[in-house]
């Protein structure tokens, strides 16, 4: 069954959240991991894909975006379910849960930074809870 974490930045902020998403998705590749990056929209995905660039600069994570992407591309970002790769972890920047999370051995999934998006978080949270998914919380300081 998938697993589902939960990360909560204290004090929550948007630029630092969007750092901390780029960490989650680094270690991951670091740990041998696929990943795919749902983001909202196209604009989303762009900016994502641009700060996994640059976010420090002693790191490289080598992604694509998903129109860019093959079959030996680790890390991919985009805004619509992608059928064709075979990523293991998900994580997920968009408002709603992505309908093809359930196919991944692990979605990593942001508290939010404002009331909007950690009243969306706590939508998704419910959601999984209520399908019997396996839910973790961590927080994190900056």
């Amino acid at each position: 069954m998938t697993r589902v974490d939960f990360y909560v930045i204290e004090p929550p902020v948007a630029a630092d959240h969007d750092r901390m998403m780029c960490r989650i998705v680094e270690k991951a590749w670091q740990q041998g991991h696929g990943v795919y990056v749902q983001c909202e929209d196209e604009a989303q995905a762009r900016a994502f894909d641009s700060l996994l660039w640059q976010f420090q600069d002693t790191s490289f994570v080598p992604h694509a975006l998903a129109a860019d992407a093959n079959a030996d591309t680790r890390v991919v970002v985009g805004c619509a379910a992608v059928d064709n790769l075979q990523p293991d972890v998900l994580v997920n920047l968009a408002a709603a849960v992505p309908e093809l999370a359930s196919r991944y051995a692990r979605v990593i999934e942001s508290a939010g930074y404002d009331d909007a998006t950690r009243g969306a978080a706590r939508g998704r949270y419910r959601f999984y809870q209520d399908r019997g998914f396996t839910l973790n919380t961590h927080k994190v300081s900056r």
